[in-house]
């Protein structure tokens, strides 16, 4: 059976261009004429075709399909070796291309705005799993305190930036003695530094209702990346976010009570 070139080119979803082209480049040839002298394809043909492309597709160029085609017993299989080693480093280029742009996406939505040399001196060797920030980035986008607190994020200077990292660790020292001093997550002292910390978001990022802090603080137990930017994992202590989270919710109940 014979096939005229706007048949195979809707076969073969390739442009009538295309297929010009193929026969120019002496890589397919129709195999007969109409008595007009139009081209026609055969069933032969239609296979070779789709040989092409499948080369095509792995990025082959014509020259390489027509040697491959050639003598494709003695050529073929190196070929394709060789390509599938060159797809495989292309793939690590290319994951390596896509980790590093979701990195960057991550640190984007940290709010921070400051050079990598600048970001080692303000957070030295403390290391945070950003990828929450993407994911509270999904959670929270769209409401006007996550906003109004990327928008303060990404205004603070260097400068701002360490005083708000040696404020946090002064914090961070006081939550852990007071803990490790066996106070109850109810007590006065307690309460105190949960109030502290709603304090440190309302200073530096945005206005932070009882209400709004319990859903942070939920969030300490719910995952530990989020934990973990309050109190590095280095610095942790086994019932410290449970302890705090529920500090965070006796302080609440005491503000609302005021």
């Amino acid at each position: 059976m014979s096939y005229s070139v706007g048949q195979v080119s809707g076969f073969a979803g390739v442009t009538v261009r295309t297929l010009h082209h193929y026969d120019k480049a002496r890589l397919l040839s129709p195999s007969e004429r109409s008595a007009a002298g139009y081209r026609l394809y055969s069933d032969a043909d239609l296979a070779r075709l789709q040989q092409i492309l499948f080369y095509r597709e792995l990025g082959f160029s014509l020259d390489e399909i027509r040697t491959i085609m050639a003598d494709p017993e003695a050529d073929a299989l190196t070929h394709l070796r060789e390509r599938h080693r060159s797809l495989k480093e292309q793939i690590t280029r290319l994951q390596s291309l896509v980790d590093v742009a979701e990195r960057a996406i991550e640190v984007q939505q940290t709010g921070v705005r400051l050079t990598p040399q600048e970001r080692f001196e303000v957070f030295g060797d403390v290391a945070f799993d950003l990828s929450y920030a993407t994911d509270a980035h999904l959670k929270w986008g769209e409401s006007e305190g996550h906003q109004r607190s990327m928008a303060r994020a990404a205004a603070h200077t260097k400068e701002h930036w360490r005083a708000l990292m040696a404020e946090a660790a002064g914090w961070r020292r006081s939550l852990i003695a007071a803990f490790e001093d066996g106070a109850a997550s109810d007590s006065p002292r307690a309460m105190d530094l949960a109030e502290e910390h709603r304090g440190h978001i309302s200073r530096w990022f945005t206005p932070c209702p009882p209400e709004m802090h319990c859903r942070i603080a939920d969030e300490y137990i719910e995952d530990a990346r989020a934990f973990a930017l309050v109190v590095p994992a280095p610095e942790q202590r086994p019932g410290l976010g449970r302890w705090l989270r529920d500090a965070v919710h006796a302080n609440a109940g005491r503000v609302r009570s005021r």
